[in-house]
Formats: structure tokens, sequence, C-alpha cells
């Protein structure tokens, strides 16, 4: 895979909608020009996407909220435990 990593492979497996193997090229590219700031946005770009925030999006509805505050409260409770 090390020869074959391009951008322009990357930027298709992106556009087929491949994420994990674009993701995979770029960190590849990345490790060779780690000063490329084009790699480094695509690279945060797919981070993004592949393990996407709670909050990037925000809740719309109360019960979202709840629902969302009660999960956490869940694993906080959870952890406490052990």
């Amino acid at each position: 895979m090390d020869r074959m990593a391009t951008k322009t492979l990357a930027e298709f497996y992106l556009q087929q909608g491949h994420l994990q193997e674009a993701y995979e090229i770029f960190k590849a590219l990345a490790e060779k020009d780690p000063h490329d700031r084009e790699i480094q946005n695509r690279l945060k770009e797919l981070r993004e996407k592949l393990n996407p925030s709670p909050y990037s999006q925000p809740l719309q509805s109360t019960e979202e909220k709840v629902r969302y505050l009660e999960r956490w409260l869940a694993n906080i409770r959870k952890r406490r435990r052990g």
C-alpha cells in the first residue's frame, strides 16, 4: 500500500465513500510529510466523520436532550462503580 499511497488515490476513495481507506492513505502520507497542511486538514475532516463528536450536531428536541443527558449520567455512574 505504501507505494500506491497518493493524494489522488485517497481522494478517489473519499469520493467513493470509503472513508476508512482514505483515512489510512492520508495517515501514511502525513507520516511521510507531516508539514503538508492539505493532508493534515483532510485527516482532521476524516477523523471527525469517522468518530463524530456528540457535540458536533446540536440536539433539537427536549426529548433528545434528556436522552443524551441520561446516557451521560448512566456512564458516570457506571465508571464510579468500576
